[in-house]
């Protein structure tokens, strides 16, 4: 290929961003404007009057500044145009998206390209009136465009920090409210549908489980077709939803769910990322954060600390006054924006969780350059994986407990999350139970209905898990055929 090809290669993928942006196809434009700039610096490589100073590969892209900064004496006039276009361009989807830093720097690098340039000017403008809008509170204007637009909540946390405890408490606490819950489970099997007490009064139009695998990952498409589901289904019969409201596994990433509302162009238009509910387990959660991943693999626990916009520092009765301050401190190292509220129970007012407009996209691109890309993956360590038992019958009490309490002795460091529930020989109710490392605990919730099958669904969620072990640990513990199950 040669230079004129790939010279209209990026000239045509600059326009096709611009024509996104001008559609509205924000996400698709960010990832055309890169697209666009990638090429034009190969084009300065293999530009023979220049390529002795172009500086490291990948900084015109990723530190305008800092291109500018190196080239601008050396850089042919022609090319400082064409760059100060395409950095305006970027700036312009930016501004859209509600990137106000980062099209500052965009602008800023243009502007000392091209300071003449009437599109940057025009742009450096509009920025300003951002700016100070954003500083005042919303323009009226805007202010009427996000009312418009229904809320999202990502409550996220790694495994048994307590979040269905806490979703619990904003579906019982928000009376009179029309929301939409999607829970994520890592397990093979669904446990959290026993465990959302309000779950008839939503209605199950309203409630869309995914067990099939993480949202940040493997099943993204099917969040977003989740999404536009509840949507439709409500402005067909003209109901105003008031809110979603997106449960993760304790092994989720939250970046990738979020990028969700910018990504898809229906839900961008129509919904709002109003924050990332971080929850924490003030017992344990120190060994996941300090935990040493393999190459490549993400540390889930970091993740979800990281892209919190706000913090529940949850069970703290549960550990001692200067086991929390240590907790906080190494919570900072990672965070050092968002609030952090010490709970128990998950109990927290709820204005300090919702209708906070908290999540920032300046504030994550900082965190995370490549927020915006469509290459972003999420890679699970393959160590990690669960084990679903479903099993008819009831559990002879005493077995269960010797079974439980063995395991949780010679398994508890690895097994990260544990819960089910459980039919018991003699008990009219439905046992449920959790656990987290060592740690169990369990209470009656609802009786068995007249006729109804008992039957026992557990998960277990840690790290080497041995299936055929707890399976055959389990199933020791049911009342055998001639004890008259």
């Amino acid at each position: 290929m040669n230079g004129r090809q790939r010279q209209l290669g990026w000239e045509d993928k600059h326009e096709q961003a611009k024509k996104a942006a001008a559609d509205g196809r924000f996400f698709e434009a960010v990832q055309l404007i890169n697209d666009a700039l990638e090429a034009f610096e190969t084009i300065l490589l293999i530009d023979h009057a220049f390529s002795c100073v172009v500086p490291s590969p990948g900084l015109l892209i990723t530190d305008p500044a800092g291109f500018v900064q190196e080239t601008l004496e050396t850089l042919p006039q022609k090319r400082a145009i064409e760059l100060a276009d395409l950095y305006a361009s970027r700036a312009d989807i930016l501004l859209n998206l509600g990137g106000l830093r980062r099209a500052e720097g965009e602008l800023a690098a243009a502007a000392r390209l091209a300071p003449e340039d009437a599109r940057i000017v025009k742009l450096q403008k509009e920025l300003e009136y951002l700016r100070e809008a954003t500083e005042k509170g919303l323009a009226a204007e805007d202010e009427r465009a996000v009312q418009k637009k229904v809320p999202a909540h990502i409550l996220t946390g790694f495994l048994g920090a307590g979040k269905t405890t806490l979703l619990n408490h904003i579906l019982s606490d928000m009376h009179g409210k029309r929301l939409a819950v999607i829970e994520n489970e890592f397990g093979e099997i669904g446990i959290d549908d026993a465990l959302i007490a309000t779950r008839e009064e939503l209605g199950s139009e309203r409630i869309i489980e995914m067990n099939n695998g993480c949202i940040c990952c493997t099943v993204r498409g099917d969040l977003i077709k989740g999404l536009r589901d509840i949507l439709k289904r409500c402005e067909a019969k003209g109901e105003r939803l008031d809110g979603v409201i997106i449960e993760t596994t304790g092994l989720a990433d939250p970046a990738p769910i979020a990028q969700t509302f910018f990504a898809d162009d229906y839900l961008q238009a129509r919904m709002v990322l109003d924050g990332i509910i971080t929850v924490i387990d003030a017992k344990h959660v120190l060994q996941h954060l300090r935990e040493e991943k393999p190459e490549g693999i993400q540390n889930e626990a970091v993740e979800q600390v990281a892209f919190a916009d706000r913090i529940l520092l949850n069970k703290t009765d549960l550990v001692q006054p200067q086991d929390l301050e240590e907790v906080e401190a190494e919570i900072r190292k990672i965070n050092g924006f968002a609030p952090i509220t010490r709970t128990q129970n998950s109990r927290v007012p709820l204005d300090e969780i919702i209708g906070i407009r908290g999540f920032s996209l300046d504030r994550v691109l900082e965190a995370d350059a490549e927020f915006l890309s469509d290459a972003q993956e999420h890679q699970h360590d393959s160590s990690v994986g669960s084990v679903g038992i479903t099993c008819d019958g009831e559990c002879e009490l005493a077995k269960l407990n010797e079974w439980i309490g063995t395991l949780l002795k010679e398994k508890g460091v690895d097994i990260f999350r544990m819960k089910g529930v459980l039919a018991v020989q003699g008990v009219a109710s439905r046992y449920v139970y959790q656990g987290i490392h060592m740690i169990f605990g369990g209470q009656p919730l609802g009786d068995w209905k007249e006729g109804e099958k008992r039957c026992n669904r557990l998960v277990f969620i840690g790290r080497n898990l041995n299936r055929e072990e707890l399976e055959s640990g389990f199933k020791a513990t049911l009342v055998s055929p001639s004890g008259g199950y």
